[in-house]
């Protein structure tokens, strides 16, 4: 079948190198993809938001499956789109999207179905979410209601730095999403992130991760869109599967199916793993980005039959098998990043890289000069090993990053820590 990738990070490179390994892949076209995915796919000019042009291109294409990357896109509507128009499409209608795109829509949902996460309010005035978080104290977390680039959530240590938060939202630093406010309470914890398929009604579960959003080594500096990530996460014991399944993620697919909005798709638990087990922090509506990268590299089976099984039915009959070996990944960003950094700065060495068992580079913000490879966003690079154990796949995956010669990018020295800790000394990782 031909197949349409929409998206142009890691996350959409990731998924490219799975996709064009499935026998079942004619031809696969990606929009508007990065100069990594053009080594799996036949990039295009196509605006994601133009969702005419979008159908227009399947039809003239002959596609028959479209596989949305990131959120904007799927919070915006376009599988409704294309399956008024008869073309499969994976990934949540609109409706079931608000998972994502309404921090408040999720937090509503947990406290009709008895969802463990965090106590919270939800607010459309400053003046009442400044009441709400005076009343409360901190640390305390304040969110933008709707997508914010990731950018949209302040755990805030003190009152003051969270009534500013409140005031940033309300005065428009993250425009339309900070239009309504969501204030939580702070829960402490170890977070994990777990990933399911679901078809409307059954669920499979597929791999756990652990990602490291600080910028800086010993997960310090500014949040970003994610520096690292690492699966299986030693913090997601078969105990934790269970109950994050039973509690959190059946209750929410009943839920969702009972009112109307039924999901299909993948979806992504943030979770804070509490003394008193797994509660929800929050729900992304696709993978994870670096999560993607390490599941891909540990996925044994074909993911293509898994994506049309969420949308035709049938994940009860089906099975996702993983590889033994931990996936490692490092995330290479460009210098200043999350601030400002320079886009067109080279990097040289990939080729060597080739001669690596088991690792493999996933481009996010890359485009070609000729034969010159060029960074062109802020998280530019993504190294991704496998290995008998997260050292031995962080060993791997640092070992590749040294081959790069990239002096306009940089990243942090310490992915896998707590992972690498457990592996090495017991219980170091709970201090």
């Amino acid at each position: 079948m031909n197949i349409l990738l929409i998206g142009s990070g890691g996350r959409e490179h990731a998924l490219a190198w799975a996709i064009a390994r499935s026998p079942l892949t004619s031809t696969l076209y990606a929009a508007p993809g990065n100069a990594g995915i053009a080594e799996h796919a036949t990039c295009v000019a196509l605006d994601p938001a133009d969702h005419g042009a979008v159908l227009a291109f399947c039809r003239d294409m002959q596609v028959s499956l479209v596989v949305v990357g990131p959120e904007a896109p799927l919070v915006a509507g376009l599988v409704d789109d294309l399956a008024a128009a008869g073309i499969a499409a994976f990934g949540p209608s609109r409706a079931a999207a608000a998972l994502e795109g309404s921090k408040g829509f999720t937090k509503d949902l947990c406290a009709r179905a008895g969802i463990p996460t965090a106590a919270y309010g939800r607010f459309s005035e400053a003046a009442a979410a400044r009441d709400y978080v005076t009343r409360q104290g901190a640390p305390i977390v304040v969110k933008a209601d709707g997508l914010a680039a990731g950018k949209g959530v302040v755990v805030a240590e003190t009152v003051e730095a969270a009534l500013a938060a409140v005031d940033a939202c309300f005065d428009g630093a993250f425009g339309e999403a900070g239009v309504e406010v969501v204030v939580e309470e702070c829960l402490v914890g170890e977070e994990a992130s777990f990933f399911v398929l679901s078809d409307g009604t059954n669920v499979l579960p597929l791999a756990t991760a652990q990602d490291h959003k600080r910028v800086a080594d010993g997960d310090t500096g500014p949040n970003t869109g994610g520096m690292g990530a690492y699966s299986p996460a030693p913090v997601m014991t078969p105990e934790v599967v269970e109950r994050t399944m039973r509690e959190i993620i059946e209750p929410t697919i009943r839920t969702m199916a009972a009112e109307g909005t039924p999901f299909q798709g993948v979806l992504f638990a943030g979770l804070m793993i509490t003394a008193e087990g797994p509660k929800l922090i929050e729900y992304n509506t696709r993978f994870g980005d670096p999560e993607c990268q390490v599941l891909m590299m540990r996925l044994v089976d074909d993911i293509v039959p898994l994506m049309m099984a969420s949308i035709e039915g049938g994940l009860d009959k089906a099975t996702a098998r993983w590889r033994e070996e931990a996936a490692l990944c490092v995330v290479m960003a460009a210098n200043g990043y999350p601030g400002s950094y320079e886009k067109g700065t080279p990097i040289n060495g990939l080729d060597a890289l080739g001669e690596m068992v088991d690792v493999k580079v996933f481009h996010a913000g890359t485009r070609r000069d000729g034969e010159q490879l060029l960074a062109n966003g802020g998280r530019v690079l993504n190294v991704t090993a496998l290995g008998a154990s997260v050292g031995a796949a962080r060993d791997r995956a640092y070992e590749a990053v040294g081959r790069i010669d990239w002096p306009g990018g940089f990243c942090r020295s310490d992915i896998g820590w707590r992972a690498v800790a457990r592996e090495t000394e017991p219980g170091a990782a709970e201090s």
